[in-house]
């Protein structure tokens, strides 16, 4: 590769990072729109992710002992596509298998010590949890360290996000006691929450008096979020994912410039699926260097390069799951980047 090419892509570590996030499932293991404490919605996510098939005469059977986020072969189907959400999955004849499984992640998910107003949440059995996973805090600590320019966008359709603006808040002064130096880190937060709407002619971008329109122009709302600083959340358009049909068509819309070597945009969100016509993100990736055309790029593009299915499971285990994604985006991103530049080159 041409210096002058190497230059225009940038390298890793170097490129402002910015990470749009969901809640539920993702960030924190709730989901107040349907009043599930964290047993119950780690329940639905473990349902989405025990892989099996009908019968011959329609019972279930199993094809993986582990639950992963892909099938583990052709014909296989999840269980909640197959039999909806069971609240009592686990407990269940067919489920229980993944009984130990939830308990140990319900035991790794707890408070520790007295309940915390902001932290910690009552679940089931009044005990208390993590309002957020502290891989999320580790994140935040491990990119400080590193000097790395960053900001975190929260994406949900949900109504957490003034909840989750203010324990994330608390947190960067330092009151969380198990991150404590989280205090250094001079983030700021915007508390206020702003609105994503969604059209066959527009998105709509509202914060307070901010309003910003992709009608006029398709890169608005591209270069609002590669310029963000710090952290804050939008809620998403629910209603106009439903419309179509709960694909990638009605999704979080995530712009994607290959041709802009400065910012790297990664969503997590424990919703996205290889299958476009079943997953949560819209990808808009930009046709031209500088230019306003997108075209809707398929998941399976974009999959641990700019988009991350979050495993809810590692991400209550292991402090360093988010970390991790992060760094294999930007492993892959490089070579995403290299493809579109050798695409241009040919152009040319």
């Amino acid at each position: 590769m041409s210096a002058a090419r190497a230059a225009r892509r940038g390298r890793p570590g170097r490129r402002k990072l910015v990470l749009h996030v969901d809640v539920n499932n993702t960030l924190a293991v709730l989901d107040s729109a349907a009043g599930q404490g964290p047993g119950a919605a780690l329940t639905g996510f473990l349902g989405g992710a025990a892989w099996g098939a009908p019968g011959p005469r329609g019972e279930w059977q199993w094809l993986s002992d582990s639950p992963s986020l892909l099938p583990p072969c052709p014909g296989a189907v999840n269980f909640c596509s197959q039999y909806g959400r069971d609240a009592t999955f686990p407990d269940t004849a067919v489920g229980r298998r993944f009984r130990s499984l939830h308990a140990r992640c319900l035991q790794l998910l707890e408070w520790q010590g007295q309940p915390h107003d902001v932290f910690s949440v009552r679940g089931e059995h009044a005990k208390h949890y993590h309002l957020i996973l502290p891989a999320f805090f580790r994140l935040l600590e491990t990119l400080h360290q590193e000097g790395r320019r960053f900001a975190v966008i929260f994406r949900t359709f949900g109504t957490d996000l003034p909840r989750i603006l203010h324990a994330v808040h608390c947190a960067l002064e330092g009151q969380h006691p198990q991150f404590p130096a989280l205090r250094d880190l001079s983030l700021p937060v915007e508390l206020t929450a702003g609105r994503i709407r969604c059209s066959r002619h527009e998105v709509v971008l509202s914060r307070g008096p901010e309003h910003i329109s992709t009608r006029d122009d398709g890169r608005k709302l591209y270069s609002c979020f590669s310029s963000l600083q710090g952290l804050g959340g939008f809620q998403d358009h629910f209603d106009w994912w439903a419309r179509n049909q709960f694909s990638s068509q009605g999704g979080k819309p995530l712009w994607i410039d290959p041709y802009d070597s400065s910012v790297h945009h990664i969503c997590i969100d424990d919703n996205i699926r290889l299958d476009d016509s079943n997953t949560i993100i819209c990808p808009q990736v930009f046709s031209e260097r500088g230019g306003s055309c997108t075209r809707l790029a398929p998941t399976s593009e974009l999959y641990d390069v700019c988009l991350v299915q979050t495993n809810l499971l590692e991400a209550i285990a292991d402090e360093s799951y988010f970390l991790r994604c992060v760094r294999r985006c930007e492993e892959n991103y490089e070579r995403y980047l290299a493809s579109a530049e050798s695409q241009l080159c040919d152009a040319e």
